[in-house]
Formats: C-alpha cells, structure tokens, sequence
C-alpha cells in the first residue's frame, strides 16, 4: 500500500530527470532540483484533490432527505444553532423626557418613532434538531430575555414537521413559545400578542391554504413587593417575571395564510378568550377578536393594510375587559427609489371605547416616515420624523411630535441588515393637556432632547 501511494512521486520525479540529457546538461544542479520539487508538489496536490473528491461522494445521513416527502428546506444542521436579537447602547437625556412618549399611547412602545428612542435589552435562543429513522424533523429551543431587572424563561418547546406522508409541511409543537405575536417594526407593536404556553399547529395545507390553530395560556408571573416580617422588613414577596405554571387565562388561536385575492396576500386571524376556574368566578370573562392583513409585494417594495376588531379585549384575548370594543387600523410600508435610497412609512388609528367606563376612552393617531440613504454598504443615513394625537373623550387631549437623526455602520446595505452600528440625536416635545408627568407638576409640555449610540442585531 505505501509503495502504491508513492507511485505517482516516484513517476513525476522519473520523468523530470529523464526528460533528455541534452536539455538535462544545460541546467544546473539548483534549476533540476526546483524542477523536482514543483514536479512532486503537483503530484501529490493531485493525489489530495481525488481523495477529497472521494470523501465528498459519501452520503451524510443527517442532511440528505431520507423519503420523497421531504424536500431539502427540511435538511436539518449539525449541534446547537445560537440565535436571537439584542439592542443596548447609551442614551444621554438632556431635557423632560428619556424617551419622547405621549400620555396614553396604546399602540406600541414606541408609538411616536421608534429610531433613538427605545431602551435596551435582548432575546437569545439555542435550538437543537433532530431526525427520526423515518424522517421526521424535531427540533427543541429555548429562550431567554433580558428587557428588565430580571431574566425570563420565554421559550421551551418542542415541535416536528415532516411528520405526515399527506402533509409533510405541518409543524405540531407543545410548550411555552412566543404565539401570534404580528409585529409592525417602525413604532414597535405586536398588534396581536398570545404568548404562552400550549399546543397546536402551524402551516396545515388545505387545498393550497396554510393553515395554524393552537390553544394556549397565559403564563403566571408576580410582582414584587416588600414585606414587613419582622426581623427582615426589606424582604421582598417575589423575584418577578413568569413563573412555570398557567395564570389562568387562556386563548384559542387561528390564522389563515397563504391565500391570494389577485396581486394580494391575504391573511386572516380570529381568536377566542376564555377563563378558568382558577380565575373567580366574577371575574371570569370571554372575550374574541378578528384581524385581517392585506399586502402587495413588488421589486419597488412592500404596502400593508391591518385591520383587528376586539371585543372585551385589546390586542390579546388573555386580558379582558368588560363591555370593551377597540379597533385598530394602521397603512404601512417600504418604497425603494433607488438600492441607495429609500423610506419606510405607517399611518395608524387605534379606539378604544369602554361603555361601562367611558373616563378612559380615547382615539390614537399616528404618523411615521424614516427616509433612509445608504453611502455605500456599510455607511447609512437615517431621518425618522413621527406625530401622534391621543384624542380622549374627557379631559383635552395630548399631543406630541419626534424627529432622530441616525448614522449608522451595518454589515450590508438595506434597512434589513444586521449587526448595526448607531449614532444618533433625538429631538422633540409633547403636550399632555389631560395629564403630566414630570415631577408632579402642572406643566403639560415636555421638551426632549437626547443623544446616544446603540449596537443592534438579529441573528
């Protein structure tokens, strides 16, 4: 065997020492020994290539389909995949307010423009999966967040697709998971929020439809209080965060998607509220709502239209209110003019009306626009101009505008990419007519003007 693997040496350095002794007496004794050597370099570079090419023709029982049913999205990776999104940074306040908000915004953390002006925190994953001998996919994940004091358990669930020979897309799954939880990015709101823990599944095709359905609770969490025990007055009653076990409020969710209504996607949702006996019984309450998405997508971008109906309920059937109707409506959107330069855009309108208790009744408008113009792919210019009203039924209403000025270092280019790399100023004010919030005084109007950088990713 190794005089075999020495053969082809043997043979190059033969052949370039035989190659005619006339030529041979012309060179000297450092030329043929460079000859030599580029001649066995070759050979064996050669021998390494059809080794490598034979390793390669050998079958890898983990990512290569097992069954006709699966199709190569199904492959699955080697170890652990780490994933996640994060943001934390420094934000310098200069005037009234840390972050420019106005009193009783209800549609989103960030409702005026998100753009400088959100705090700091992350969510981090390890996924794992796995294959049956029958090709059956699994994959069990775990999630972790840190968006205040504490550090929370926000995922651990298992699910599996590829399960069904009639439906090999359908993905079941049981545990705590984030659930329906639509995002709008520019000003931050899950316009549908049902995390928790439960059982269901995901993309079931019918006739060319996708189909989810689940049924899910609301997880327990505590808020922490001080208790007066004796000897240790400063002990506190709990850590806060969720807890393991459900609250008590549950939630029976579906989707339809998949669906075309001519150069329109259309997505629909409806869900149902209810309580257990782990609720008193006077506080037990139903609740249901619908939403409906509508979205055109072309080379120039992407145009959006969210309409959602609650009734005893706002944007989640898990919290509940008596004699409760809102309704939330929102145009958003992305327009490219060029790869260079480009702007994203929403218009919302959110009510909230409370037959029983009209004191808090209140009408949400808003109004955002981020232009953006990339140098090149790694340098960036963003300006995000944002408005919004909070019309209440009773006591004035409060009113409040945001401009941020960003520039920013990113991987590629596109509002897209991560990880990012941001510097920016954010200027404002608001005037709360029906109620301020800085140091118990009376003045209405908050002027803001804060200075930050801030590293952001989703990977």
């Amino acid at each position: 065997m190794k005089l075999y693997n020495k053969l082809p040496v043997a043979l190059a350095v033969t052949a370039a020492l035989c190659s005619g002794s006339v030529i041979a007496q012309e060179f000297t004794q450092e030329q043929i020994d460079a000859i030599v050597a580029k001649a066995v370099d070759k050979a064996l570079a050669e021998r390494q290539a059809k080794m490598d090419a034979a390793i390669n023709k050998k079958a890898d029982i983990v990512t290569e389909p097992q069954s006709t049913a699966q199709t190569p999205d199904m492959a699955i990776p080697y170890g652990v995949k780490f994933s996640g999104y994060a943001r934390y940074g420094a934000h310098f306040q200069a005037g009234d307010q840390k972050y420019v908000g106005v009193d009783g915004s209800y549609n989103g953390s960030s409702a005026i423009g998100r753009l400088g002006n959100e705090g700091n925190g992350g969510e981090f994953q390890l996924s794992k999966a796995f294959k049956s001998e029958r090709g059956a996919i699994w994959d069990v994940n775990v999630m972790f967040d840190h968006w205040g004091d504490e550090v929370n358990l926000k995922k651990a669930y298992a699910g599996v697709t590829n399960l069904l020979e009639s439906n090999p897309n359908a993905y079941f799954w049981a545990g705590r998971d984030f659930h329906q939880r639509p995002q709008q990015g520019i000003n931050d709101y899950f316009w549908m929020n049902h995390d928790g823990q439960g059982a269901g599944v995901k993309n079931f095709d019918i006739g060319g439809v996708q189909f989810d359905v689940a049924t899910v609770a609301s997880v327990e969490s505590c808020n922490p209080e001080m208790v007066d025990d004796g000897d240790n007055p400063s002990r506190i009653s709990c850590t806060g965060g969720s807890g393991t076990g459900d609250k008590g409020n549950y939630a029976l969710t579906s989707k339809i998607h998949g669906m075309k209504v001519g150069p329109l996607d259309l997505e629909i949702y409806a869900n149902y509220g209810f309580d257990s006996k782990a609720i008193d019984s006077d506080d037990r309450l139903k609740a249901w709502q619908g939403g409906v998405v509508l979205s055109h997508t072309n080379d120039s971008g992407v145009n959006k239209v969210i309409a959602r109906y609650s009734d005893n309920a706002d944007n989640s059937v898990y919290n509940k209110t008596d004699d409760l109707t809102t309704v939330y409506a929102s145009f958003e959107g992305l327009h490219k003019f060029t790869q260079q330069a480009q702007v994203e855009y929403l218009l919302a309108f959110h009510d909230y009306d409370n037959s029983a208790d009209n004191t808090d009744n209140r009408r949400n408008y808003n109004a955002i626009v981020r232009p953006m113009y990339w140098w090149n792919d790694v340098h960036s210019t963003w300006l995000e101009a944002g408005w919004q009203r909070v019309d209440y039924d009773q006591g004035g209403d409060n009113k409040g505008w945001k401009v941020t000025l960003s520039q920013n270092i990113s991987i590629a280019m596109g509002p897209e990419f991560r990880p990012m790399l941001r510097f920016y100023v954010t200027g404002g004010e608001v005037d709360n007519k029906r109620t301020a919030r800085v140091n118990g005084t009376d003045d209405t109007t908050l002027d803001s003007f804060n200075v930050g950088a801030m590293w952001e990713a989703w990977f």
